[in-house]
């Protein structure tokens, strides 16, 4: 059983994925699971944080949602985008739906290298009125201009660098220039990877404030980030991966507050936080193409028994034999 947004009386989910995998093939004939039966919906106005150790699977699952993984990827599952009466299976759907009437439009991306969303030869400016235009309609140059400087204000981009290439941005501009144009079209789902890289404390808690801006009406926020504390300030719900799969998915204020998480290796994560316990996980996670059976994270936990040989199923938002219940070293019998 996994743990849902209730959102709006009657209302639908804006995304609701279900089972949803990926394996690339390998030379050799082997492929490696990146992402194994990966289930959440989100509601309109909700914002999921998803949050891990770099490897785990976060961006793959955010590529996969977009359509943008590589040839030798395969998928299964599914992966259900509603907005408005339109609903597109973003798994199955054809390349040139995704790039007519998905991306951009109706999934606004915030992508984790913005250099290489960026295009080097036109200057920030230029690029913010021609997605103004694109995505709005707006034609008069007067127009154009006030919308897209509204935009770059929108994510604390200077006005004075817009008349710059993205080559003289620093990676902190660039990644607030990538910023400002994943809001301008107001997408029902926004996809943030990784938003506040390379970024200051000051200016992470102002582009968060203004992404969690975003999620008025119908619109929704997956938030892809190793930020815990950007996390604590935005999220509704926390979704913890690790090793392709999600090991516990809670309320927010019960995974940063009491009784904190349940998985012991979210409860890492949380305790390697200078302002709470500063302690770091041990060990490193295992490589994607070479899973242990079982566990995953078992050769890291001081619970595992021979239990953990086992795969646990995720019920009840948590996915461990010997979850944490009432503080860090209790112990399920």
């Amino acid at each position: 059983m996994t743990a849902t947004h209730p959102g709006p009386a009657g209302s639908r989910p804006v995304l609701s994925v279900r089972g949803l995998s990926v394996r690339f093939r390998m030379p050799g004939g082997r492929s490696v699971a990146a992402v194994t039966d990966v289930t959440f919906a989100m509601a309109p106005g909700e914002c999921l944080a998803l949050v891990g150790e770099s490897g785990c699977g976060k961006s793959v699952l955010a590529s996969a949602l977009l359509g943008l993984l590589p040839g030798n990827a395969q998928t299964a599952g599914r992966a259900l985008l509603a907005a408005g009466s339109a609903e597109t299976e973003l798994l199955t759907a054809s390349e040139a739906e995704l790039a007519r009437s998905v991306r951009g439009r109706r999934i606004g991306l915030v992508p984790q290298s913005p250099a290489a969303h960026l295009t080097p030869v036109r200057t920030v400016r230029s690029q913010l009125e021609e997605t103004v235009k694109e995505l709005t309609g707006i034609t008069r140059r007067a127009e154009l201009r006030a919308a897209a400087e509204r935009a770059a204000g929108r994510a604390a981009f200077p006005p004075d660098h817009l008349d710059r290439h993205p080559h003289q941005l620093s990676g902190g501009l660039a990644q607030r220039a990538a910023t400002a144009l994943a809001l301008v079209g107001d997408a029902p789902l926004l996809l943030a990877d990784e938003p506040t890289t390379g970024l200051d404390r000051p200016l992470v808690d102002r582009t968060v404030d203004e992404l969690k801006r975003h999620l008025g009406g119908d619109r929704a926020l997956l938030m892809i980030t190793h930020d815990l504390e950007a996390a604590e300030r935005i999220a509704d719900r926390v979704a913890v991966m690790y090793a392709g799969r999600i090991v516990e998915l809670t309320d927010a204020p019960r995974f940063f507050g009491a009784p904190g998480p349940r998985h012991p290796y979210a409860r890492g994560l949380l305790d390697a936080l200078p302002g709470r316990a500063f302690a770091p996980l041990p060990g490193m996670p295992p490589e994607l193409g070479a899973l242990p059976d079982g566990c995953a994270f078992a050769a890291r936990c001081d619970r595992a028994t021979a239990t953990c040989t086992t795969v646990p199923e995720l019920h009840d938002g948590v996915a461990c034999h010997h979850q944490v219940t009432a503080g860090k070293d209790a112990r399920h019998a």
